[in-house]
């Protein structure tokens, strides 16, 4: 079986982790502290605080923010469940709009018929690695100005709605020569198993605020709250008399591991070659696909966009769900693994008994009853290439040609 996308753990990484283990700090450490700082570097924000996972980071910022019940939060439909999950822990609304017909993204015209005097934050979706169309939705916030009710400090002092990307696909994608993790007024990472870059479970949150906002004020506040709130974290107890500590607020656990950031640092560090190879496999993919009379190969390169290479996203033109279904168990059948991003959310259970209908988000349910994600990883060869694009054409042409 081909898998879909293990990640990549080889010599170089055990090394890294088994220094890491043996240097006494398995823990938040030296080690976090260095891919924090080298995650700042690479994506050109102003100050990055590495966590356990997208989700917490996600959710520990939105409360920080400020926002809870009356609030709505924007975002697209077609995501995974974390996005709506995070808002709706704190109380708010997530409101879902559609996406757009030319890529997987939010829709920028459904985007700003959505906002309200309640909107206080837009979680665009940078889905499968191509990052949105930033400018554009700075624009319409920029125009929903009057709209913008705010009710504390941090909102007063921004002025208008904030943009917290979900750009859980799209570390090293790039917008106008600008790295994803400094497109958005904060952005947060998903350094989960199946991401082009792996902490094995992690992620992490990168501030791109105005300078009005104190970063280094901000990293440190952060580095509390993720601790529960401690005023010190191990590496400042273990100095000589050093034990005593307080609690400064209920805070949360969600630090990230020196294990997990010194599995982050090697693959940094040959983040470069990844995306080399990547980008290889979605060219072969291309050229494969592209004259088929039944393939919609995505949108994954703009004069000003480029994706992460996360995910290939292949659909079959004229298909019912139901067909498409089938063309992916007959994939399978050829020994290849494949998958699906996403199911919009209102066709899951949670969702439908909030009350939202797919019947809302007819470009969404289009798109997804005909995808079918490739994989794409580093470690696939080019023989195994061939044996996806050869499984897909098969199961293709014996149920639809």
């Amino acid at each position: 079986m081909i898998p879909f996308s293990p990640p990549r753990i080889d010599q170089r990484v055990l090394d890294e982790v088994n220094e890491a283990l043996l240097s006494g700090w398995i823990t938040t450490g030296p080690k976090t502290k260095l891919f924090e700082k080298k995650i700042t570097e690479y994506c050109g924000c102003k100050t990055t605080v590495a966590v356990n996972s997208w989700t917490a980071g996600m959710e520990v910022f939105l409360r920080w923010w400020g926002i809870g019940e009356g609030d709505e939060v924007i975002i697209p439909v077609y995501t995974y469940c974390a996005s709506a999950n995070v808002v709706i822990h704190t109380g708010a609304t997530a409101v879902m709009v559609d996406i757009s017909a030319e890529d997987f993204n939010i829709s920028l015209e459904k985007l700003k018929a959505a906002i309200t005097p309640r909107t206080k934050v837009i979680m665009p979706v940078d889905i499968s690695g191509f990052p949105c169309d930033y400018e554009a939705i700075y624009r319409i916030v920029e125009e929903s100005k009057g709209f913008f009710n705010p009710k504390n400090e941090n909102e007063r002092k921004l002025g208008r709605i904030l943009i917290a990307a979900d750009a859980a696909h799209s570390f090293g994608a790039t917008y106008k020569g600008k790295m994803s993790g400094s497109l958005a007024d904060i952005t947060c990472f998903s350094f989960h198993a199946v991401k082009n870059l792996t902490t094995a479970e992690g992620g992490a949150i990168c501030f791109s605020l105005p300078d009005n906002f104190n970063h280094e004020d901000i990293y440190k506040e952060f580095c509390i709250k993720i601790l529960h709130g401690q005023s010190k974290d191990a590496m400042a107890k273990t100095q000589k008399g050093a034990w005593r500590y307080d609690v400064l607020e209920p805070g949360f656990k969600c630090n990230m591991t020196d294990l997990q950031a010194a599995i982050g640092l090697v693959e940094l560090e040959r983040y470069g070659e990844n995306l080399t190879r990547r980008k290889q496999i979605f060219e072969a993919y291309d050229e494969a696909f592209t004259n088929e009379s039944w393939a919609l190969t995505p949108l994954y390169k703009t004069e000003n966009q480029e994706t992460s290479y996360h995910l290939y996203l292949l659909r079959i033109d004229q298909v019912t769900e139901s067909q498409r279904d089938e063309i992916i168990q007959r994939i399978f059948d050829h020994d290849v693994a494949v998958n699906v991003h996403f199911q919009p959310l209102p066709l899951l259970t949670a969702y439908k008994e909030m009350g939202y209908s797919i019947d809302n988000y007819p470009e969404a349910y289009f798109k997804y009853a005909a995808e079918i994600s490739l994989p794409v990883y580093f470690n696939l060869t080019d023989e195994q290439v061939k044996t996806v694009i050869e499984a897909v054409k098969n199961a293709v042409k014996s149920v639809i040609v």
